[in-house]
């Protein structure tokens, strides 16, 4: 199975880092051809140009290469903060410039772009993996969880990956150094259980 894992956060050495090779680490144990990409590290450029946009258009190799991984992908690792709700701008670039029509999802005929698309997307599972300051049941509670309902509806379920399962770890800035082990662990079994050695 291949698994593109995409880990976006800017510092080097972050507990982002620590997670995204944990969980690279766990799907080679299992047998799986691992892609780890650093966005942050290969300085991907989140911003989209205009004629980037449509269906067909001339992509630059290094979004053309995200796009092909995409595509090929069997499986999906998604590696990154919440900030105030979101994802960091990398990974929201990211998604408008490689999670596109043609590669992602499609319209069908007759759809001017107003329906429901079809997805494209081969990966059948999806694993979110998000760190925060938000103590968890803070954030479901008050924030209303916005990350969940971002890649499991707004993303991922259209594209068509229908099993999206997501853990936020945290409060990162006052945990303890077995803590962070403990979440390293049980990322490695959510990628154990997600994609399960054949």
């Amino acid at each position: 199975m291949r698994i593109l894992i995409i880990l976006a956060h800017p510092r080097p050495g972050s507990f982002n880092h620590a997670l995204a090779q944990a969980a690279a680490d766990a799907a080679r144990t299992l047998g799986h051809d691992v892609t780890l990409r650093d966005l942050h590290a290969e300085g991907f450029d989140p911003i989209l140009p205009a004629d980037e946009a449509k269906k067909g258009a001339a992509l630059p190799p290094l979004v053309a290469e995200h796009c092909r991984l995409l595509a090929q992908a069997d499986g999906l690792i998604v590696v990154h903060p919440n900030w105030w709700g979101m994802p960091p701008a990398i990974l929201k670039g990211w998604v408008d410039r490689v999670v596109r029509p043609g590669v992602a999802y499609e319209f069908l005929e007759g759809d001017d772009g107003q329906g429901v698309p079809r997805g494209l997307l081969r990966a059948r599972a999806a694993l979110i993996l998000n760190t925060g300051d938000t103590e968890p049941t803070r954030e479901r509670l008050v924030f209303g969880d916005p990350l969940e309902g971002l890649w499991a509806r707004c993303i991922l379920g259209l594209c068509g990956v229908n099993d999206v399962r997501r853990r936020l770890f945290g409060v990162v800035v006052t945990s303890t150094a077995q803590e962070r082990q403990q979440w390293l662990d049980q990322a490695r079994a959510m990628v154990a259980q997600a994609f399960p050695a054949h």
